[in-house]
């Protein structure tokens, strides 16, 4: 009786696992769509708004769902803070802080990261162009992670099942 509880337990663990990884196939290509969306707004907040960049992360924080809550709202703290802090500077450790939280990958980050370098030390046109093109950026990298889905997604989910059923087999 242990040893089918122990089977059943490893099985479980292991379908589990496969499906954690399937969610975060599927998490990865919503996450850049709204990070997209995100930027959109804060272009529009740039250049239409004429909002501080303290401001516009914290009504982008507002708007958005996490992870991406926490990385703008973090963000915008870090600016309000009156430490002296550059946009650069919050933005980066926003993203030291908070990066692990979503389902996204190096790729994105570094896209963001090279944002940061521009927000908030150049005229504001300057920005939108580097709002956009990060934004166009992103776009190839949901295009990637669409396809990174379709092609894993089911696979990581059978895996997982079958990993565990293979311990099983190897255990008893």
């Amino acid at each position: 009786m242990l040893k089918l509880f122990g089977a059943v337990l490893i099985l479980l663990s292991g379908t589990l696992a496969g499906l954690h990884q399937a969610a975060r196939f599927a998490a990865r290509p919503k996450q850049i769509r709204e990070l997209i969306l995100a930027l959109q707004r804060l272009e529009t907040e740039i250049s239409y708004g004429f909002t501080p960049l303290p401001d516009a992360f914290r009504r982008l924080a507002e708007q958005l769902g996490e992870p991406l809550r926490s990385i703008f709202g973090s963000a915008a703290s870090h600016l309000a803070s009156g430490g002296g802090i550059t946009a650069q500077e919050s933005i980066q450790r926003s993203l030291h802080e908070n990066w692990k939280r979503t389902a996204m990958k190096t790729p994105e980050r570094d896209i963001l990261h090279q944002l940061s370098f521009t927000l908030g030390t150049s005229d504001r046109q300057d920005q939108i162009k580097h709002i956009a093109l990060a934004a166009q950026q992103l776009k190839h990298e949901e295009a990637a992670a669409r396809d990174e889905q379709a092609k894993y997604e089911k696979v990581s989910r059978s895996l997982g099942l079958l990993i565990g059923a293979l311990i099983v087999i190897l255990i008893f």
